[in-house]
């Protein structure tokens, strides 16, 4: 891993971002490729996915749509071990969501005055599962569980086709899905696959959804963007990032198994580690290339860790690892401080934290209760994880008697004329007329 020594200078926000780039070349030529293919699914529905099966997946004569019993033949085949997992996976991702759901509240304003918040979940969700240099059931939970819990009674889930499997979606996948009650299984990856839940198939039976969400390569990240307005998606999730701010107490072996561990998911995987101190900057360099050297896809990892998106980054001090932190806003961020209890509250932006040395991002990213969809590329500034809260809309419910909009008729009047808009103000008035069915004169 290179390193990159801010030590003895000031920098801004954005100084900072540029120190270490995100690997963003690839993103960009995504765009309109996705873009295309979304646009090809709209119009030649099926025809189109199957074209694209092909092309990118090896498949050909699939069934797009998973019959039941494709799904029954995959629960009852699926490892004991991994069922156990992914039961205790599902139990705590639903408590945990669970937690996420706002309650409605009721203020009233004045007597007869009303305003009613209210959350309402969306009708039909598309979930998307990756399933290209990895396999993710994780992710099955992580999307449809707290979908679920927000009370959406439709979910349509969708995952590429595997060659190795006679073109039917990965059998882990399916068993995930079939642990949740989900019936509703097309076996579609990629750009095409966001089109198609997007835009519907009516030759498949496919009805458009009202929210996609799930992560995947840039060209599903490309797809979403290319969606969004057409339906709500979640943060457009990218390549994997784990930032790790570290000071001298911290182990050097442990941080470069967390750094390894996010740079196999992918060879743009950004993996970063921030601290003050010289001598572990110089441990964790040599523990990451020897557990680098012994991991399973090492080759995968060597290319995310010698990318100008990964780097050991010195800074002068904790305030400066906060800032840089803040800055960076990862998707993932570990603190191993000696403090990290107290220090979390100044790391205000990352898409989930982890605080120290006994909680990794694998924990996260199968049994802590938390979700592991979350925004990447700097989103998690202004974006949140995936939760209960991505399936519902707020909704406001008005209630006023007639004594209470008397109260406010002439400053509805007033704030009317002073915009323009006459007939706001008259549509008050003549609920005061005399004759109006609404109640008495005023």
């Amino acid at each position: 891993m290179r390193t990159i020594d801010l030590r003895g200078r000031s920098l801004s926000a954005a100084e900072l971002l540029a120190a270490v780039p995100r690997a963003t070349a690839a993103r960009a030529a995504a765009l309109q490729a996705a873009a295309e293919i979304v646009e090809d699914v709209r119009t030649r529905g099926e025809e189109s996915l199957r074209e694209q099966a092909e092309r990118f997946d090896g498949v050909t004569g699939h069934a797009v749509r998973v019959p039941a019993e494709h799904i029954a033949d995959a629960v009852a085949g699926l490892d004991h071990d991994v069922h156990a997992a992914l039961e205790e996976s599902i139990r705590r991702v639903r408590e945990a969501s669970a937690a996420q759901i706002p309650p409605t509240r009721v203020t009233e304003l004045a007597a007869g005055a009303r305003v009613t918040q209210r959350w309402q979940p969306v009708g039909r969700v598309g979930v998307y599962v990756p399933g290209g240099k990895a396999v993710y059931p994780s992710s099955v939970v992580m999307n449809v569980v707290p979908a679920q819990v927000a009370g959406v009674r439709r979910i349509a889930l969708a995952s590429p086709p595997q060659a190795g499997f006679d073109g039917r979606v990965h059998p882990t996948i399916l068993a995930a899905a079939g642990l949740l009650g989900v019936t509703e299984v097309y076996a579609m990856g990629g750009a095409g696959a966001i089109g198609a839940l997007a835009h519907g198939v009516a030759s498949l039976g496919l009805d458009p959804v009202d929210v996609v969400t799930g992560p995947g390569n840039n060209f599903v990240a490309a797809a979403k963007r290319a969606v969004a307005g057409v339906v709500g998606v979640d943060s457009e999730a990218g390549a994997t990032e784990i930032l790790i701010v570290a000071d001298d107490t911290a182990d050097p072996r442990l941080i470069a198994y967390d750094l390894v561990s996010q740079a196999e998911h992918d060879e743009q995987a950004s993996a970063v580690l921030v601290t003050a101190s010289d001598e572990l900057a110089r441990a964790v360099d040599a523990a990451v290339a020897q557990v680098a050297a012994a991991t399973r896809h090492r080759e995968r990892v060597a290319a995310a860790l010698a990318g100008e998106q990964s780097a050991i980054v010195l800074v002068d001090d904790a305030a400066a690892a906060e800032a840089f932190s803040n800055a960076y806003a990862p998707e993932h961020l570990e603190l191993h401080l000696a403090d990290a209890a107290d220090a979390a509250a100044r790391y205000t932006s990352a898409g989930a934290l982890f605080v120290g040395p006994y909680a990794p991002v694998s924990l996260g990213d199968y049994l802590a209760g938390s979700n592991h969809v979350l925004p990447t590329g700097g989103q998690a500034r202004y974006a949140a994880g995936l939760g209960a809260q991505t399936f519902l809309r707020a909704q406001q419910v008005i209630e006023h008697d007639r004594d209470a909009l008397a109260e406010v008729r002439d400053r509805i009047v007033a704030l009317a004329e002073s915009e323009a808009l006459p007939g706001h103000g008259d549509a008050v008035v003549a609920r005061f007329a005399s004759g109006n069915v609404a109640g008495s004169a005023a």
